[in-house]
């Protein structure tokens, strides 16, 4: 008989399958205990990977510190918010039938589509204080966005008209105010120019700063800026002022601080030592005290390296990052300009609130995708619903605009912009564009010619 060697039997194809009544086992297993391994499953053991983000809401896994407030009670939010809608729209003892209840009906719709927003809209990169504070973000992002959508169909004078609806001081024109009718540089000019637009500018700088983290991103960004104002003040009044006003107070000194700020915050997340311990083991009252105001900190810090000339990938997400930002400071002066509202407007302060919680979700998910492909496989949700923001608002400024600047571009300014547009497509043409063509050249020159016979 022809013996055969391990190797060669594992090559053989696999006999029949036998029916399990023939071979019988001799020992009866034990039957299983409950849960995993004989530990109870929690609700937070399962795995809910979302297969087409590669995302996983570790929130559900890493973050149970009050375990109620991550225990999906998407029933009893329905039930709450139906009864409390049924209780003030069909009694009397709230409000009176009219135009309260027509008021009151738009902010329950919103409240509707944000209560929807916070219960069923995906997790985004951030869990604190709660990825449900995160959808509302997302939620009010595209309240917004509809909103900008409707107003690009209407025309300028209807968009006014609209606007005192929900403010019935709106309506009223602004005068032109211009920053550069006394450019002395005096300590007085200097002390007359500090207002509360300077606090606020280093507050924005702040912020800028926590979302991009980088100096030189930041840097740059501030002196685009002042150039734009430089460019745009044929059109703007309040962008005309005193070269020492955009040079020491705004770049220097204001933003200069919030900037510098901002990035020693980073810097102290940054090397923070995160050890988050839950609400049940924190022990003492001022120990629970602390675990709960630590909830509204970062669960984690991310350092961001743009490496914006490391490869034309990146150079090209940086480059439309920045014209993403410069859009979105520019935005509002003109849309306050155009619906008549003074810079320091509700409307024009939640625009600049939602516009900082919308950035920073969204410049982590861009980074994350440049830099982490593996992870996120596309841009995330609040990449591309910041970015149709900033494109609808471009739309309806352009749109309205028709008309309301009638001052031609200076030639200065065309030609520096058509300076700096070469420059930016000359740049990654010479550091990726050139050395990737001698790469072709010479990967084709060193292959063997056919001989022709």
């Amino acid at each position: 008989m022809q013996s055969f060697s391990a190797e060669e039997d594992d090559n053989l194809s696999p006999v029949s399958p036998v029916e399990e009544s023939d071979n019988p086992p001799s020992v009866t297993e034990p039957e299983p205990e409950p849960g995993l391994n004989g530990n109870p499953v929690h609700w937070y053991d399962a795995d809910r990977t979302e297969s087409y983000t590669r995302i996983e809401p570790f929130q559900e896994t890493q973050d149970t510190s009050v375990e109620f407030f991550f225990k999906p009670i998407t029933l009893t939010a329905l039930a709450i918010g139906l009864a409390a809608l049924g209780y003030v729209a069909t009694t009397q003892d709230v409000l009176e039938e009219g135009r309260d209840k027509r008021r009151v009906g738009t902010y329950a719709a919103i409240s509707g589509f944000l209560l929807f927003s916070m219960i069923q809209f995906r997790d985004g990169p951030f869990i604190r204080p709660h990825p449900a504070f995160w959808r509302v973000v997302l939620g009010v992002n595209l309240l917004y966005e509809l909103a900008l959508v409707f107003l690009l169909f209407q025309d300028l004078q209807s968009a006014r008209v609209m606007m005192t609806y929900m403010d019935p001081k709106l309506g009223v024109p602004l005068p032109e105010k211009s920053y550069a009718e006394n450019c002395a540089l005096t300590t007085q000019n200097i002390w007359n120019s500090l207002d509360i637009f300077c606090l606020a500018h280093a507050l924005g700088w702040f912020g800028k700063a926590l979302i991009l983290r980088d100096y030189w991103f930041c840097w740059i960004l501030s002196i685009a800026f002042e150039f734009a104002e430089y460019s745009l003040q044929h059109q703007l009044a309040n962008f005309a002022e005193c070269w020492w006003d955009h040079w020491i107070l705004d770049v220097l000194i204001c933003n200069w601080l919030g900037t510098y700020l901002g990035m020693k915050a980073c810097e102290y997340f940054e090397v923070k030592h995160y050890t988050w311990r839950g609400f049940r083991q924190s022990r003492g009252i001022r120990s629970k005290t602390k675990r709960v105001f630590t909830q509204f900190s970062p669960h984690d810090f991310t350092a961001f390296h743009w490496h914006g000339t490391q490869s034309f990938l990146h150079y090209v997400t940086v480059v439309m990052l920045l014209a993403v930002f410069l859009a979105a400071e520019l935005h509002p002066f003109y849309l306050k300009s155009l619906l008549w509202m003074e810079p320091d407007h509700p409307f024009v302060i939640a625009r600049l609130a939602g516009v900082f919680c919308c950035a920073l979700p969204a410049v982590r998910e861009l980074y994350q995708y440049i830099n982490d492909p593996r992870r996120a496989v596309r841009m995330g949700q609040h990449v591309w619903l910041l970015l149709a923001t900033i494109g609808t608002e471009l739309l309806v400024i352009v749109k309205w605009s028709q008309g309301q600047f009638p001052e031609p571009l200076p030639t200065a300014v065309r030609y520096s912009w058509t300076v700096g547009a070469a420059l930016l497509v000359l740049y990654p043409t010479v550091r990726f564009g050139v050395p990737s063509a001698r790469r072709y050249l010479r990967r084709h020159s060193r292959k063997p010619k056919r001989k022709v016979q």
